[in-house]
């Protein structure tokens, strides 16, 4: 049976996740890797629209709403006397040379990018991350000088989502992995009350095929964009119960396969 056969059958079935007890680890491995990579699929995509959107939306912005402007010795000059603020869809732009708003203040309001006095902020889901101009260079630039760094980000983008992606994966697969690691000691717990005799290297990967439906289940909400409330518990009642209906599909007191 393939993975993405075993991934479909280990949704409803008990008894294929019964059987995979005696499945190489390596295999278990790989099943793991693959419904990893399944479950960061939506999070990905919208991850990397929302960012390739916003490069764009930033450069037109500051290239047709925004008045001239210099940047020297790593503060924002311009003429305007007060903030400015523009909307373009659901993104949101702030330019304030007058140092009326810093960081702090930005702290839950809904703005992606600020050109501030001293520092560009990046602000979404009330978390706020600045960088110094003098970050960037210690000579003055301008207004084109920001658009052509834009234009050099945004062709460098396939290769920094490329990298994203990978950072993604990498820490997503190691939460999956310490997630298949609890629920299989879980499972030691789950054995026992069920009567049956197994070992903690048949039991992980039994956990690792009862976190298929959960993960399917909360892959397409994420795709829908809908919040599932107490996701967290859903997640691992789901998976234990898969569990345990998966150790109750083989006979009791039998010794232990190796």
């Amino acid at each position: 049976m393939n993975i993405f056969a075993q991934i479909g059958k280990s949704i409803y079935s008990p008894k294929v996740i019964a059987d995979t007890r005696f499945q190489g680890i390596g295999k278990t491995i790989l099943f793991l890797f693959t419904l990893t990579l399944i479950s960061i699929l939506p999070v990905v995509y919208y991850m990397f629209v929302g960012i390739s959107e916003a490069v764009g939306t930033a450069k037109q912005s500051i290239q047709t709403d925004l008045p001239s402007f210099t940047i020297e010795d790593g503060v924002l000059h311009s003429d305007i006397k007060a903030p400015l603020t523009i909307k373009n869809g659901s993104f949101t732009l702030i330019f304030d040379p007058t140092g009326a708003i810093d960081q702090e203040d930005m702290t839950g309001m809904d703005a992606n990018f600020a050109m501030l006095q001293n520092e560009i902020v990046l602000a979404a889901g009330g978390e706020t991350n600045a960088v110094p101009y003098s970050l960037f260079t210690n000579e003055s630039m301008t207004k084109d000088d920001i658009i052509s760094l834009i234009d050099t980000a945004e062709s460098s983008l396939p290769v920094l989502l490329g990298l994203l992606f990978i950072v993604v994966y990498v820490f997503s697969s190691g939460m999956k992995f310490i997630e298949v690691s609890l629920l299989a000691l879980f499972g030691l717990l789950l054995k026992r009350l069920a009567g049956r005799n197994l070992q903690y290297r048949h039991l992980w990967r039994m956990a690792a095929y009862s976190t298929t439906l959960p993960t399917i289940f909360f892959t397409i909400m994420a795709f829908l964009r809908t919040e599932v409330p107490f996701s967290f518990s859903v997640n691992w009642f789901v998976a234990s119960m898969m569990l345990l209906l998966a150790i109750k599909e083989l006979p009791g007191k039998t010794p232990a396969e190796s």
